[in-house]
């Protein structure tokens, strides 16, 4: 019988080092991978990673936030906090992605936006912002999918997109565990009690309707069988994008303006 994972386990589950990382993934499920970097205004931030590849023919846009495996290449991806040039690194790709009508993926594996000194001069807030209003218009499908933590706003900067998928064992929440108890009860010693009551897990936003899909994982997590996981995800972004590619584009806009409203009235009627 399958081993049912508390919200604690599954946040446990999620920050695991050995989970499979947002490359792993693009190398398994996408042919052709060219990596692009830049955000043509400061740099390239090392925890945004994204470029152009195939999906099963299908010509699409790829863009990821990456954690490393071990503590160099954690240093050199941030721990997966991207500062503003992610960001705009991100928009720049999917607005390129627009332009020759290529569909984009999105996959989100963060505990939340870098708040460093030197992100807040570079304009954190804005860049978030920004990529939320244009996802908004974005005419072309997009697809996000949060693989291991989905922390805060900046998981919600490449999440306002056609659907939302998150791995079994994944989480979504407004800020970390341990941030919500500093916060709530003064006591970061609480984050387990505060992960039983945030609502994080794939279930959970499921049945809010903030999520569109689970994605099953095998026993164990996904770092079990990496392999199996990307090749479910690899078939159903194939077939997702064949019926999201039949929709023009006011009618996709409409579609993903009345699901962000839809989830507002859920709260609210809540």
């Amino acid at each position: 019988m399958e081993k049912l994972y508390s919200p604690w386990e599954k946040l446990t589950l999620a920050r695991r080092s050995d989970r499979p990382t947002a490359g792993e993934y693009i190398n398994t499920i996408f042919e052709n991978f060219i990596e692009l970097h830049g955000d043509r205004y400061y740099g390239d931030d090392k925890a945004v990673m994204g470029g152009v590849a195939s999906l099963k023919g299908i010509p699409v846009t790829v863009v990821a936030i990456q954690k490393g495996k071990n503590l160099k290449e954690n240093i050199e991806r941030n721990f997966g906090m991207p500062k503003p040039e992610g960001y705009r690194k991100a928009l720049r790709l999917v607005k390129q992605a627009e332009k020759f009508n290529r569909p984009v993926v999105l996959f989100i594996d963060t505990p939340g936006a870098y708040c460093g000194i030197e992100s807040e001069e570079r304009g954190q807030g804005e860049a978030i912002a920004s990529n939320l209003m244009e996802l908004a218009s974005i005419s072309t499908p997009m697809i996000s999918i949060i693989t291991g933590e989905g922390g805060s706003g900046g998981a919600l900067a490449l999440a306002l997109t056609d659907r939302v998928w998150m791995l079994e064992n994944s989480i979504y929440s407004i800020l970390s565990p341990e941030g919500f108890a500093s916060i709530l009860w003064k006591d970061a010693r609480r984050s387990k009690e505060a992960a039983e009551i945030m609502k994080i897990t794939a279930e959970d936003l499921y049945k809010m309707k903030v999520i569109d899909k689970i994605i099953a994982e095998p026993e164990g997590g996904a770092q079990a069988d990496p392999k199996a996981v990307a090749e479910k995800l690899k078939e159903e972004l194939y077939h997702e994008f064949r019926e999201l590619r039949g929709l023009d584009s006011d009618t996709l806009l409409k579609h993903r303006y009345d699901k962000f409203r839809n989830i507002d009235s859920e709260f609210l009627n809540n």
